[in-house]
């Protein structure tokens, strides 16, 4: 039970048998401490859908600090994206009668006081930037219908992806924060207040920039120079916010990248900032404190470097933030303990996530392939101890938009695989962010092709070792990782024995025009440009298929409710796989979002599916 502070009280959504849509409710830090805590329930989304005949999924919450006795809560359909916006009373445990509402659209809100709110939303003609998000945001008063709400900031260039405004109440009185998205990596970021006045911050438009009271810190993408000095991609910089404004640069130097050393996360706790790093993939966290005269560094003690570690801050609102932190660690055997750090210091474990399968007899082990230009790939081989040569092998890896994959707990692989006799091995191939910037752009672009031949080198290098043969390998990849495992049945068909490809993206062609497909442009490159459609061709499933080939089976599954990834991508590519008589499967359950469903069961559903697939391909015993 995962949850996150408001005003002093634990917040929580939870699932189970008895509520698969879920629960919202609430507890004390006192209750929640106890084996069997007390939940104040404030609403049971099984109910309001069985009431109003809808679809409903609780996607997120936006509330009023200090008190938090107001809501804007996100109600999704099906899972989608698109929301619908519905002001709540958390003392009286109801939807406001006349209060805040807005039909379904993408986009967000947050609250200016308790009659104002600030909406990024693409509900209204000519809201919506070309990838479907929100364009402009708004001042929207209560009682005032939305479409007489003033229009406080909007994108200024035509093709930007989406705007975003934030309320920072660590400095009083509150400031604004308006972000304008140039594509996926780029933005333009202004300080400003709920009126005209804004300042754009004179920073490079690939960084990520946090602040907290008149400090801010910025890490680089690319190398930056400022005066005479050039500081290298990756670092993190820290200076005054007041100062930076009015012209200062003397920045501070905060963390240093390795080869292998890269930051994965910064945030502001209690005016410290807190640095999450991985060290050739060993987690780490280091705890600075701005003044005037120097940052001082710490790290956070006791905590695993052989494991599984993310750490954030307790409180949602940063400015209520006294220090509190949660750590989450976990293992591919060991499941999740939920753990309290306060005051910086050593954690305690708050809870722990029951066994799910037997893990004796398995070990995880750390190993590196050789890729087709030399780099070194690592992956992650969890199984047994003893290699029998021909192993089932379940593969998984992402490879973009720099989100690094880390080994963790999966129940269901664990009940499914493992427990069967199978091995699991999951692959950091390049386009992820593990190792920093340099990987990521190895595997963007162009590069997106590198990053497939990375996990195909993975493959055989675990026939290399003698762990096993090809036809008992099995693969799975979902998303940007659908590109990837349509990849391996186009480029690398005579590695694997049968692929499980999900919420796809396939036909690179046309993935511009579908949905939210012109905001990853920077991560793949604009099909319209004849320089770059000369390599996204190269990858693109879609057009690469061809008769005749000795391709395993495949089962691609999406959802109908996926407007982010359209559906059509899986569509389009299972009728030509089966046109040309391959042995093709589908699989679209209406529910589901961009994920694999709206409540445990579908999901159950949807990974038992493609488990069981693979595994009768590959010659997995299911029982």
């Amino acid at each position: 039970p995962f949850v996150s502070r408001r005003g002093g009280l634990l917040y929580n959504q939870w699932k189970d048998a008895v509520h698969p849509r879920g629960l919202w409710r609430r507890t004390t830090m006192d209750e929640f401490r106890k084996a069997e805590p007390q939940w104040e329930v404030l609403l049971d989304l099984d109910r309001l859908a069985a009431d109003e005949g809808e679809d409903w999924a609780l996607n997120w919450v936006s509330s009023l600090p200090p008190t938090h006795e107001r809501a804007m809560l996100a109600l999704s359909r099906g899972g989608s994206d698109a929301v619908v916006l519905r002001e709540f009373d958390l003392v009286t445990k109801r939807f406001v009668d006349g209060g805040f509402t807005l039909t379904e659209a993408k986009g967000s809100v947050d609250w200016l006081d308790a009659d104002t709110l600030l909406l990024a939303s693409a509900f209204g003609e000519g809201m919506a930037t070309p990838s479907g998000y929100a364009r402009t945001v708004r001042r929207w008063r209560r009682g005032q219908p939305v479409g007489g709400a003033e229009m406080i900031f909007a994108a200024e260039g035509s093709q930007s992806t989406w705007v975003h405004v934030g309320i920072d109440r660590s400095v009083t009185p509150e400031r604004v924060w308006f972000t304008e998205g140039l594509d996926f990596f780029n933005h333009h970021l202004w300080l400003g207040d709920a009126s005209s006045a804004r300042t754009r911050l004179d920073l490079p438009t690939d960084c990520w920039m946090t602040a907290d009271g008149d400090w801010m810190a910025v890490k680089l993408r690319t190398p930056w120079t400022v005066g005479e000095v050039t500081h290298p991609a990756d670092v993190v910089l820290g200076i005054g916010l007041s100062a930076f404004v009015a012209g200062a640069r003397d920045v501070v130097r905060l963390f240093e990248p390795g080869p292998r050393r890269a930051l994965q996360g910064l945030y502001w706790a209690d005016g410290r900032l807190v640095l999450s790093i991985l060290d050739e993939l060993r987690p780490q966290f280091e705890v600075w404190t701005p003044a005037t005269g120097g940052w001082g560094c710490t790290k956070l003690p006791g905590l695993p470097e052989i494991a599984t570690v993310d750490v954030w801050r307790l409180d949602h609102d940063e400015a209520e933030s006294n220090g509190d932190l949660l750590a989450n660690v976990q293992d591919p055997l060991t499941p999740s303990a939920l753990q309290l750090i306060e005051g910086f210091g050593a954690p305690n474990v708050l809870k722990q996530a029951p066994r799910t399968f037997t893990a004796e007899g398995f070990v995880v082990t750390r190993h590196e392939a050789i890729s087709v230009d030399g780099a070194r790939i690592p992956y992650t081989q969890t199984g047994p101890a003893k290699v029998t040569g021909d192993a089932p092998v379940y593969m998984s890896a992402y490879g973009g938009f720099g989100h690094s994959i880390r080994p963790a707990y999966n129940a269901a692989l664990g009940k499914l695989w493992l427990e069967r006799g199978g091995t699991l091995v999951e692959a950091n191939i390049r386009g992820g962010g593990e190792f920093g910037t340099a990987w990521h752009d190895a595997g963007r672009f162009a590069g997106k092709r590198l990053a497939h031949d990375d996990f195909a080198a993975v493959a055989a290098d675990l026939v290399r070792r003698g762990v096993t043969v090809p036809k008992r390998i099995a693969a799975q990849g979902g998303s940007n990782g659908g590109i990837l495992i349509t990849n391996m049945l186009v480029r690398y068909p005579e590695r694997f024995g049968a692929l499980f490809c999900t919420i796809p993206l396939i036909d690179m062609r046309r993935y511009t025009r579908l949905l939210a497909g012109a905001s990853w442009i920077a991560e793949y490159g604009d099909p319209d440009k004849d320089e770059d459609w000369g390599w996204l061709q190269t990858y693109s499933a879609y057009h690469m298929a061809k008769p005749g080939q000795a391709y395993p089976p495949i089962l691609i599954a999406t959802t109908r409710r996926d407007d982010r990834v359209h559906p059509g991508h899986a569509r389009k590519m299972t009728a030509k796989l089966q046109a040309m008589g391959y042995d093709t499967y589908f699989y679209e359950p209406t529910a589901g979002g961009h994920g694999y469903g709206t409540d445990n069961r579908e999901r159950a559903t949807f990974i038992t599916l493609g488990t069981r697939f693979l595994a009768r391909h590959v010659g997995l015993e299911m029982g």
